[in-house]
């Protein structure tokens, strides 16, 4: 199962017209998103480090570590997402445990792919 078929079908979602800030670095972190329609990108110290699309994830370490958030997300495009709290999380892990593994490799991706960008690789 991939993670946007746990949202697609969702009733409650939000919308964000390009360029509306969805949330911003240092905000209290109590929820994630998953993106059913659009593009948004993450921004770490005013510069752009990464590009989501429809059936991914973003702002999911809001639900790992309860820290404030350590980037801002923009809607490139329209978009549409569903957001996802710390209760509808757990009950997302319990009823689909790939969901727990499908987060942590998308989070790992992630941290790979800014590592490999610092170092210059």
């Amino acid at each position: 199962m991939t993670i946007l078929n746990l949202f697609y079908e969702a009733q409650d979602y939000y919308t964000f017209e390009a360029g509306q800030i969805i949330f911003e670095q240092g905000d209290p972190s109590d929820f994630m998103y998953g993106i059913v329609e659009g593009d948004v990108e993450i921004r770490a110290g005013g510069e752009v480090v990464e590009t989501i699309s429809d059936g991914s994830v973003f702002g999911e370490m809001a639900l790992i570590d309860d820290e404030p958030r350590s980037a801002t997300a923009v809607a490139k495009t329209a978009c549409k997402v569903v957001e996802v709290d710390a209760p509808a999380f757990h009950e997302l892990i319990a009823l689909h445990p790939d969901f727990a593994l499908d987060v942590m490799k998308l989070m790992a991706h992630r941290m790979r792919r800014h590592l490999s960008k610092k170092s210059g690789r």
